[in-house]
């Protein structure tokens, strides 16, 4: 099975630092949290806005206007004409014009019709780097109008972080970095999530380093490809931007129907805008 690589995430001056608090955060008493708020604050807000920069034109266009009887956008005229054809006047000079009795107007799409992006977010040791990488572009893509993005959180447990999702700092200081691994367990909450398959993007960022018996994690990934949902892996990046994950369950992942790559921030972007324009798998 041959496996998509994209080129290395760029490093930040502020990354390694803010995998340190992280990996420290559990085991900070709250009055050492307080006193380093601010100083995180500050750096989170400016490796959210650099890597927004970065992310927003992969994510342009997205929120597509649509048709709609009801004034308040631009008129669509080709809709207009097609939805008119049979009400037409005849003028004095002979010419036939169409009268708009029923005019079509665009605006913008509603929350009900947008797609759903689940972040399964493994936090097991060792994933410091993925996890902030991970806030961070939740945080950028939760901004998409046409997106309502979750996040995930799971080592043995799995944590729904999804109402934090628009505060990268309280997501990232909300994580508990450590223990073990199951996969499976994160994609079967992931699974309750789904409403309409087709409009649901599942993303799974670890190590793939299962520590339950592989075949539940098969078990859930075919499950998930059964139901037209549309599947990726992201490999664990380290803070250099190098992947780390298990190649032998990664390629099982890929025959079971998730494709799983190592994927920068950038690139996962431009594939979540990719599906959200319907372009191919």
């Amino acid at each position: 099975v041959k496996m998509s690589l994209c080129a290395k995430m760029e490093k930040s001056r502020y990354f390694s630092w803010m995998t340190s608090v992280l990996s420290l955060a559990g085991g900070m008493s709250e009055a050492h949290l307080a006193r380093l708020r601010p100083l995180v604050r500050r750096l989170v807000d400016e490796l959210a806005k650099e890597l927004a920069t970065r992310l927003r034109p992969a994510l342009s266009g997205l929120a597509t206007p649509r048709p709609t009887r009801r004034p308040g956008g631009p008129l669509d005229l080709a809709r207009t004409l097609r939805a008119n054809l049979a009400h037409t006047r005849r003028l004095d000079d002979g010419r036939v014009v169409v009268v708009p009795e029923r005019p079509v107007f665009r605006t913008r799409a509603s929350q009900e019709a947008d797609w759903r992006l689940v972040l399964v977010v493994d936090v097991s040791g060792s994933m410091e780097a993925s996890v902030v990488w991970s806030a961070l572009t939740a945080a950028v893509l939760g901004g998409v109008p046409t997106l309502s993005t979750h996040f995930l959180a799971f080592s043995t447990q799995v944590v729904d972080l999804s109402g934090r999702v628009d505060d990268p700092l309280s997501l990232l200081l909300e994580v508990r970095v450590g223990g073990g691994t199951h996969i499976a367990a994160g994609l079967a909450h992931a699974r309750t999530l789904i409403t309409v398959p087709s409009r649901t993007l599942v993303v799974v960022v670890s190590d793939f380093e299962e520590g339950a018996p592989v075949g539940g994690l098969l078990a859930e990934v075919r499950a998930l490809a059964a139901s037209g949902a549309h599947l990726l892996g992201c490999a664990a990046l380290d803070d250099s931007g190098a992947p780390r994950y298990s190649v032998p369950v990664a390629r099982q992942l890929v025959a079971a129907g998730m494709p799983v790559a190592a994927l920068s921030p950038l690139a996962l972007a431009r594939w979540v805008g990719d599906r959200l324009r319907g372009e191919p798998r």
